[in-house]
């Protein structure tokens, strides 16, 4: 076998083969030369390794900096391995629920999101562990009962979020799964959009105290774009009402809470159960599931039994942008309204300022009356204002003896409610505090002026300008001596009288009566002081350039109404449906809105059914729906000088353009 031999060559001083060169002295000098050419070896592999870090950081100052790529984004959404019991199980009777997924898995607001239908009194308790998600009861379940266990998109993944839309998981306490399934839409009774997080509850007991004191037999959450599927549900009659529940109790009890009532008994039979049952997004894959889904044949099971399908599942998985669907019209509509509150209490009493007590009701008191004093304090001491419809009393102390004391007993009758439902007058005490803010360390004390709102803007005004003079607090007479109001020109200017008169109700507001005429320019001007408030606080001089555009300088807008028999309130709105006008109409034909700003409107009908010129809300006790509104089928841009005549027929109530619907799709959280 031969090996390779490394030469090594060295010189002996003054060689001479006769010479005998001992043991010792070639083991020294070939160690030495060993030595040698290893240094020369690490020297010259350190000259490389120099050169090759030089090289890299050359290369890489000039290489883009960027993240080492992993691949594609996982955008799947968690597949279920198995299940025990299998979805669809009947005569069920374990006490725990497990669902194994193909990765790790996370439940995101479970507690907000998952329902049960029917609703146990004692919430089950949902985790994860591992890769399984388990569903643990916290009581015993009811015989002979389907139950549904609503997910929504809780369950996630745990790297990317990606979820599981609308998941739901079914078992029967009986021998057999309850299959029919109730659909609808529920909308705002006044703008007619879609509420959010509404809850839809279905009673087999038809009496309307059961809506209020006890949980319903089936209960699902609307989709955000308002639509409902109520699945697993047993032949028969039944109500239905939709809550947007403030207290978690699963039915009516508070009147706060936003309600609404579908008008007639709902009759579900298998004739009627026409929709066909969603596939859910989480199906089981059979090649990796050791339960034998296959052996349920769908003549043994429902498939909404072996599916375990939602309202509107959909392919899972989170996508960056969510596109909103208009809704689908269901078999079932409900509106959802605010009952008017019926209960006289006091609802809040404070003293903002030094002089100023304020105290409000929940409802107008009718001819029971609002009284106040203050006991030992003379009348003339202060004075009271109402307020339009007369539920608030603003109270203004005028001596300072009175309002510099930090503590004001005052005694105030109003009407009250008792627990028997019982309206009666009643009397109280309210001790009203009002710390003063402590002065600042200044040798310099400045004046705090009069904020007045002149109702006046630099510009150019509309012709119809009303001018409405308002401030904090409750007006002196004014000093008509230092007011002018002046018509301009190029060449001169022109003193125009002007007079002012003080509000009925409101101390704090004037109106200013002038004859203002479109087309022309006015320069107005207080002087300070002119304006002053009871207390002695005046206003800085002002002066304000302003003129008045021409009509042609606005849009105007006709719309030809018909086919409604009585009354009808017709309300402009601006894009956002902010109430721009309205007006009250007692039969068909024209209805015009004039001096109009250029932008985009859209109209709103209401269908005034009692005559009371207003829009009226719902009441459950007196199965009394919220009266109906209409839209205009499309939002209508109006332009300077421009007139917009359109017919609308407004036979059909609680219409509204999916195009106009303002849906909130749901973010991913």
């Amino acid at each position: 076998m031969m090996r390779k031999v490394r030469k090594y060559s060295f010189q002996l001083a003054e060689f001479n083969p006769l010479h005998y060169v001992s043991p010792e002295y070639l083991q020294k000098n070939v160690s030495l030369h060993l030595l040698n050419d290893q240094r020369l070896m690490k020297e010259q592999a350190f000259r490389y390794l120099l050169l090759f870090w030089a090289a890299f950081g050359l290369i890489a100052g000039c290489a883009k900096v960027s993240s080492p790529s992993g691949g594609p984004r996982d955008r799947e959404a968690p597949v279920i391995v198995k299940s025990s019991p299998a979805n669809g199980t009947v005569n069920f009777r374990g006490k725990e629920i497990v669902i194994t997924f193909n990765e790790y898995v996370v439940l995101d607001r479970i507690n907000e999101k998952f329902m049960v239908s029917p609703p146990m009194k004692l919430k089950p308790r949902v985790f994860t562990r591992n890769k399984d998600v388990r569903i643990q009861f916290n009581e015993a379940l009811r015989d002979s009962t389907t139950y549904t266990f609503y997910f929504q998109d809780a369950i996630r993944d745990l790297n990317e979020g990606n979820a599981i839309n609308n998941y739901q998981f079914v078992v029967s306490t009986g021998p057999v799964i309850d299959s029919l399934s109730v659909t609808g839409n529920v909308a705002g009774s006044v703008n007619l959009d879609p509420p959010e997080n509404t809850l839809m509850l279905l009673y087999s007991q038809l009496a309307d105290s059961f809506a209020v004191k006890h949980l319903p037999d089936y209960i699902t959450r609307a989709e955000f774009n308002g639509e409902f599927r109520i699945d697993n549900v047993k032949p028969g009659n039944y109500r239905l009402y939709a809550l947007k529940d403030l207290d978690n109790s699963k039915n009516y009890n508070n009147p706060d809470e936003e309600f609404g009532f579908y008008p007639e008994t709902v009759e579900i039979t298998p004739e009627k159960n026409y929709l066909p049952v969603k596939k859910d997004s989480a199906e089981i894959k059979p090649d990796e599931t050791d339960l034998k889904v296959k052996a349920a044949k769908a003549s043994d099971k429902p498939a909404a039994a072996i599916a375990g399908s939602g309202a509107a599942s959909s392919q899972a998985g989170t996508s960056e942008k969510t596109l909103v669907e208009p809704p689908e019209i269901g078999e079932y509509q409900v509106f959802l309204f605010q009952a008017e509150k019926k209960n006289h209490y006091l609802t809040s009493s404070r003293r903002p300022l030094a002089y100023q007590m304020i105290y409000t009701l929940s409802l107008p008191p009718e001819n029971l009356g609002f009284g106040f004093h203050i006991p030992e304090v003379e009348e003339d001491k202060y004075f009271i204002e109402n307020s339009r419809n007369r539920d608030t009393i603003t109270v203004w102390l005028t001596d300072s003896t009175v309002y510099n004391k930090p503590l004001l007993s005052t005694i105030v009758e109003f009407p009250f409610t008792d627990s028997l439902g019982i309206t009666a007058l009643k009397t109280d005490t309210f001790t009203m505090r009002y710390l003063a803010p402590r002065p600042a360390r200044s040798k310099v004390v400045k004046r705090t002026p009069y904020k007045i709102n002149f109702g006046l803007r630099a510009g150019q005004l509309k012709p119809d300008i009303r001018v409405k003079i308002t401030a904090p607090l409750p007006f002196a007479d004014p000093d008509t001596t230092g007011i002018w109001l002046f018509e301009t020109t190029k060449d001169e200017k022109l003193k125009i009288p002007v007079s002012f008169r003080k509000d009925s109700a409101n101390s704090c507001i004037y109106y200013m009566d002038t004859d203002l005429q479109a087309g022309k320019s006015y320069l107005f001007i207080a002087d300070s002081a002119a304006f002053k408030s009871i207390y002695g606080d005046f206003n800085d001089s002002t002066g304000i350039k302003f003129s008045l555009l021409t009509p042609d300088a606005y849009g105007k807008l006709t719309l030809n109404i018909k086919n409604h028999s009585g009354g009808r309130i017709v309300q402009l709105l601006d894009k956002s449906e902010k109430l721009v006008r309205e007006k009250y109409m007692e039969e068909d034909g024209p209805v015009e809105f004039t001096l109009l700003d250029k932008g985009t409107y859209r109209v709103r009908v209401i269908y005034d059914l009692n005559g009371d010129r207003r829009w009226t809300t719902g009441d459950f006790t007196l199965h009394r729906q919220p009266e109906p509104v209409s839209y205009y089928p499309t939002e209508i841009d109006i332009k300077a000088n421009w007139e917009v005549e359109q017919n609308w027929d407004i036979g059909k109530k609680n219409v509204k353009d999916a195009r106009l619907l303002n849906i909130k799709s749901p973010a991913r959280r």
